[in-house]
């Protein structure tokens, strides 16, 4: 369990007991990120569930006030990072890694978080409206199967906390989260999009920013949770 609990405090604010972490043990943490994203998704559903007692509203901006209070923002950092090197780089990797290490946000990054916010406030608020609370309790699970799989497809962008997840995850842990992620659809099958997910924003990254990092991950997490929030709305509302 030890692995569980480094993949929450890296993760997200949650208190946990501290403990001793070596770089080995750091970066097999990765192992149980979509373990975190259950325990996140139980907080977000539980949290609009409440709120959506008063009304759908209320209850999609208790889920948000959650959402991003659990993780921190820290993937709306990396979404910012990675809008601000993307728009203002031009095609210069050197400009580009001076951008992703640049602490403060410009305007491409505070456009960016803006929106996502925003779609989730809608998204979750039409989610809570159909009472979709499984899946809102699901989609941060399979959002954090994506760096799983970034980190075996794609190369590192640069020596940086993204590099330090290379190769730590084993084909047994893509065959029992595969497994689960299958389990998972059969109950909510909008996960089924989740692989596409994967695939669009490894080959985006891949051609625009030219590898993986931890800005990276971050990013494809909050807009894969975006887009499974989609798909659910879409499942919901189909014939």
């Amino acid at each position: 369990m030890k692995g569980l609990l480094i993949a929450i405090q890296f993760l997200t604010r949650l208190p946990t007991p501290r403990i001793a972490v070596s770089g080995e043990e750091f970066a097999a943490s990765m192992r149980w990120f979509p373990a975190v994203g259950l325990i996140v998704g139980a907080l977000v559903a539980g949290a609009g569930w409440a709120g959506g007692r008063i009304d759908p509203w209320t209850g999609a901006l208790a889920a948000l006030l959650v959402w991003v209070a659990v993780t921190g923002a820290l993937h709306l950092d990396g979404l910012g990072d990675i809008a601000d090197a993307s728009g203002a780089a031009h095609k210069d990797r050197e400009r580009l890694l001076a951008v992703l290490a640049d602490p403060h946000a410009g305007s491409f990054a505070v456009v960016a978080i803006a929106l996502q916010l925003l779609a989730k406030l809608v998204l979750l608020r039409a989610l809570i409206d159909d009472h979709a609370f499984l899946a809102l309790a699901l989609i941060p699970f399979a959002a954090r199967i994506g760096p799983l799989v970034w980190s075996r497809a794609l190369p590192d962008l640069h020596a940086g906390l993204g590099s330090r997840f290379r190769n730590v995850v084993r084909p047994v842990d893509f065959a029992i989260w595969s497994a689960l992620l299958l389990t998972a659809a059969w109950t909510s099958p909008s996960l089924l999009a989740a692989p596409l997910v994967f695939l669009l924003w490894g080959w985006w990254l891949k051609r625009k920013i030219g590898g993986i990092s931890g800005d990276g991950h971050g990013a494809g997490i909050e807009l894969g949770e975006s887009a499974l929030l989609a798909a659910a709305l879409l499942v919901v509302h189909l014939p």
